[in-house]
């Protein structure tokens, strides 16, 4: 408690209005790391939506987050933000920019967390330059285990820079990378989760099917996991190394290993990557075609 209370009162983010544009899983992932280490203080966080009040009066409840459910609310929260973080599905993302547009002050940085939208389709939908900072995090960051990639826009100053790493380093790790590479990243961590829960769903199933209960092949499998984690970070080691030191000559380890490379597991991992950047460009490239219908 004495580390989060010295933590609270250096963070920059602390003084400053932050208002969420989206009210979905990934921004009550960030909302919750935000609140909960105190690096932004709840009562300057606001969050709306486009019509789900129950929602916004749902993130009340856990984090004690302000509302805005009124059309003016909305439009004063928007307004007078230091912040905006926009967390919108990305079906939503032209839309809702169109209708920031002519709200946004010069000096407002707004921090997008949607997959795939550029900063230079952000740029034409609100017709300027402005201090843009395009993540892309994933859920762990609930858990203040989040891993985030992050680029900016020429536009964001330095210590606009800090208020975004200080932001997203109080939900985990962050990484500065290339904005093209931030497709890349959604492949490796900000889909990554759902990769590892899906292995670990086929083990528990698999476990059960050999005659474990359900809750002691699922207490198995996530303890497995969590240790492998925990290997490959506190020793320092490639996962590969690791690997082999468990793998004896002939053994049942490697007996497993074999069967899943005659699955073609490395290259059926390689193709879902690759096909998930690729949809996050897809996506990206949708928005950008629905700002230059506009």
């Amino acid at each position: 408690m004495a580390n989060q209370a010295v933590q609270s009162v250096v963070s920059p983010l602390q003084q400053l209005q932050i208002c969420f544009f989206g009210a979905g899983s990934m921004a009550e992932a960030i909302l919750r790391g935000l609140t909960e280490t105190q690096v932004a203080a709840p009562s300057k966080i606001t969050v709306l939506n486009r019509q789900n009040a129950d929602r916004l009066r749902e993130l009340n409840g856990r984090y004690g987050v302000v509302p805005a459910i009124t059309p003016e609310s909305r439009i004063d929260a928007l307004s007078s933000a230091d912040i905006i973080v926009l967390g919108m599905k990305p079906k939503d993302a032209a839309e809702a920019l169109l209708s920031l547009k002519p709200l946004l002050r010069e000096d407002q940085m707004l921090v997008s967390l949607i997959a795939g939208l550029s900063i230079e389709t952000m740029e034409t939908l609100i017709g300027r330059k402005q201090p843009i900072v395009r993540t892309m995090p994933n859920t762990s960051s609930t858990i203040g285990l989040g891993a985030t990639g992050i680029s900016f826009s020429e536009a964001v100053s330095p210590q606009g820079r800090e208020l975004s790493l200080a932001m997203f380093g109080a939900v985990g790790l962050t990484t500065v990378v290339e904005e093209p590479l931030l497709e890349t990243v959604t492949a490796v961590s900000g889909s990554g989760p759902a990769y590892i829960y899906y292995m670990m769903e086929a083990m528990i199933s698999a476990g059960v099917a050999q005659g474990l209960t359900q809750e002691a092949a699922r207490e198995l499998t996530v303890q497995t996991v969590l240790g492998a984690a925990e290997m490959v970070r506190q020793t320092g080691e490639e996962p590969a190394d690791l690997r082999r030191k468990v793998t004896s000559p002939n053994g049942s380890t490697q007996a497993a290993i074999e069967t899943l490379e005659r699955q073609q597991f490395t290259e059926a991992v390689h193709q879902a990557m690759a096909r998930c950047a690729d949809r996050a460009r897809e996506m990206g490239q949708a928005i950008a075609e629905q700002a230059l219908d506009r």
